[in-house]
């Protein structure tokens, strides 16, 4: 059997997701089965996704998905390197044979010359020296600046959100030894912009139409519709963020200085500048702007803001997963899970009490997400829905 990863937040599945599937089967084989690592209930954009994990797991589940694992929170909160890397181990510790990604480019041998020089030690010491000469870049610019010095035209494969996942992907199946062939489709439709056009309308837009109250009716399928009607029916939608600002604001102060040093990117001083914000501003807005500056996106501080939140440390995104959590499973996905127990090197979890046999920074881990479900879970418009400890009651969604 071919065993096809894709990595995916679905935030939420829509069109464009249901298309790469389909070219993803007619490229690989329409019996290969796939497998999802999917982001939790925070996402890379360092917030919560607009419906909660289960429902995003059978969503995908009932649209074309025959397996969904869960990409356990230090990696959903990672930077694009630790995000792919995670997701990619956890992929390659289930069996899967293939990769599965999109790309602006839709070129795979142009996609792995230029990863393969990524990872190389030549690339690291070129980029050290931009850093050198230029103490005020960010790294990101000087890693662009020695990408255009060396890979010429192909280092605007890093200006593209699409394409540099897809180089993150590869150098990970290169730096992991992962036995796992990739296999890119070419991304149509928006991207991550947000202005609604194209043949697909991206996540980023259907979010936005989602708080003005449109409806995602012609825009994902059909079966994945029913799944998320039924979630805003039931006061399930996460929609008011603004439901968790206090919540966040207060676990902000109760930390110390030394927890935010210890945070993922807290280097160069950005930890101390987000705690001393922190202790002054009264909205978590407030906190961003006033500790960016030009050298930090503001995507890396919501994640420093969610990890500090959630109790992430530097030390929970090294490595790779060390068990896989069974969300949403089909027919031809329990045919992957058998395969997975038979040969697979993780530990499968689809009774969240069976966590307690594999070990402290296991248990560790998936604690992390379990306090993540419930903090994301106060955004439900139905008080009912927002009682703590939901990810150690609810078992994976099989259809």
């Amino acid at each position: 059997m071919r065993i096809v990863g894709i990595v995916g937040e679905y935030n939420p599945f829509h069109r464009g997701h249901a298309w790469h599937l389909a070219r993803t089967r007619a490229g690989l084989g329409e019996d290969c089965a796939i497998v999802c690592a999917m982001s939790g209930d925070f996402v890379q954009r360092g917030e919560t996704a607009v419906f909660l994990k289960y429902a995003r797991a059978e969503a995908a589940c009932r649209a074309g998905v025959d397996l969904v694992l869960e990409l356990p929170l230090p990696w959903c909160l990672a930077s694009a390197e630790g995000f792919a890397r995670g997701a990619v181990g956890l992929l390659a510790g289930v069996g899967c044979t293939h990769l599965s990604f999109g790309s602006e480019c839709g070129d795979l041998r142009r996609l792995s010359l230029a990863a393969a020089f990524l990872v190389s030690a030549q690339f690291n010491e070129h980029v050290q020296e931009k850093i050198e000469k230029n103490p005020a870049w960010s790294y990101a610019a000087a890693r662009q600046a020695a990408a255009e010095d060396v890979l010429g035209a192909d280092a605007q494969l890093l200006k593209t959100p699409n394409n540099i996942l897809a180089l993150e992907y590869l150098k990970a199946i290169y730096s992991l030894g992962a036995s796992i062939e990739p296999f890119t489709v070419q991304r149509m439709g928006d991207g991550h912009d947000e202005s609604g056009g194209g043949e697909f309308k991206s996540a980023a837009e259907l979010r936005r139409r989602m708080a003005q109250g449109v409806s995602l009716s012609g825009n994902v399928p059909v079966d994945a519709l029913r799944v998320y009607e039924r979630e805003q029916r039931r006061g399930r939608a996460l929609l008011d963020r603004d439901r968790l600002e206090t919540a966040i604001l207060s676990r902000l102060r109760f930390l110390d200085e030394e927890a935010f040093l210890s945070l993922p990117d807290a280097a160069d001083g950005l930890g101390r500048r987000l705690y001393l914000a922190s202790r002054e501003e009264p909205t978590l807005e407030g906190i961003l702007t006033t500790a960016k500056s030009k050298r930090y996106a503001l995507s890396r501080l919501r994640r420093m803001v969610c990890c500090a939140a959630l109790g992430v440390t530097a030390g929970d995104q090294k490595g790779v997963p060390g068990y896989a959590r069974v969300l949403a499973v089909n027919e031809r996905g329990r045919e992957v899970l058998r395969l997975a127990r038979e040969r697979g090197d993780l530990p499968l979890i689809s009774k969240s009490a069976s966590i307690r046999l594999l070990g402290e920074q296991n248990r560790r881990v998936f604690a992390l997400g379990s306090g993540a479900h419930d903090l994301a879970a106060l955004c439900c418009p139905n008080p009912l829905e927002r009682r703590g400890g939901g990810d150690w009651r609810q078992s994976p969604i099989i259809l």
